[in-house]
């Protein structure tokens, strides 16, 4: 496990996307308001789309014919097609946006900023909102696509919104300033969303299907990021440079492995057999394993670390 190869680009990333059914990698320089393609084969970008002065988030449509820039300079929500690698449609926005997702199917988009929280029909190209008011971060979609969950972060709390009518459903008071999301998004634990952020040393446990706080485990030091496997949530703290391991199901951590200085971003292989951990300070990439022991159990280790020579962001995992 070593780098491959440093791609230039005309600014600093800030995400990256692997295709799953084209041999290409996307990359976001926001400062430039670009987007990259990068063939993975040649390891070298083979496309560049300039389509804003300023961009904050980049979304693949699930039938992977466009990409979807969330863009600040204009704001717009801004489709690129794949096919041409050129802007197809754009989709003026009142406010600038914070945060955008993206239902499963890809039907619907929500865009939060700090004065509100609007739904885009994408077929019909619709913008509604706000549909509520006030300072909204992270957002993410139940997996049915009917319920829409938005971070309050003036309120330390979770808002629901039914995407049918767009009429709030509840609030959900949280013990932390909601900061971070995770999902399940299939398997036994389908719908359960995870929320991290300043206020305690815990993960907060959300049933969505139940609309309703499971639980507030305690969890790392300042826990951050997230990323969640079949079976388990991995969380990094930044400023004790680890990552706790919890199980799902029993709602116990198992493990907590150091893994670098500074850990912001954490990725799970298709095959649930190795977490990847972004060391932003140590400038390298942690690789975590899972080991069998006797009697059927197994632990998380450090495997080994990459030194990458920039301070990591963002990763996608893609078979070749």
């Amino acid at each position: 496990m070593a780098v491959e190869r440093h791609i230039a680009l005309d600014g600093a990333p800030s995400q990256v996307l692997a295709a799953a059914t084209r041999p290409a990698v996307y990359a976001l320089t926001p400062a430039t308001g670009s987007v990259h393609e990068i063939q993975f084969y040649k390891l070298s970008v083979s496309r560049k789309a300039t389509v804003a002065s300023s961009a904050v988030s980049l979304a693949l449509a699930p039938d992977e014919r466009s990409l979807y820039v969330l863009a600040r300079q204009p704001r717009a929500l801004i489709a690129v097609d794949l096919d041409g690698f050129r802007q197809s449609w754009s989709l003026p926005l009142p406010e600038e946006p914070s945060q955008l997702a993206f239902s499963e199917d890809g039907k619907l988009a929500a865009i939060t900023s700090m004065r509100g929280v609007w739904l885009v029909d994408v077929p019909s190209r619709q913008l509604r909102g706000p549909l509520i008011e006030g300072n909204f971060g992270a957002a993410q979609f139940r997996p049915d696509g009917k319920l829409l969950i938005v971070a309050n972060l003036g309120a330390s709390l979770l808002s629901l919104i039914d995407t049918a009518s767009g009429r709030l459903v509840t609030h959900l008071p949280v013990p932390v300033r909601p900061e971070q999301f995770c999902i399940t998004q299939d398997g036994p634990y389908i719908g359960q969303l995870f929320v991290t952020g300043p206020g305690m040393d815990g993960v907060v446990i959300v049933y969505l299907y139940q609309t309703e706080i499971a639980e507030t485990v305690l969890a790392g030091h300042a826990p951050g990021a997230m990323a969640v496997s079949d079976s388990l949530l991995f969380v990094a703290s930044p400023q004790s440079g680890d990552v706790s391991i919890l199980e799902i199901f029993s709602r116990k951590v198992i493990a907590v492995v150091p893994v670098g200085t500074d850990p912001g971003a954490v990725v799970i292989t298709p095959d649930n057999r190795y977490a990847l951990v972004l060391n932003r300070k140590s400038g390298d990439v942690a690789v975590l394993r899972a080991s069998t022991l006797a009697g059927n159990r197994f632990k998380w280790a450090l495997l080994t670390v990459i030194p990458v020579g920039s301070r990591p962001v963002s990763a996608a995992v893609r078979g070749v």
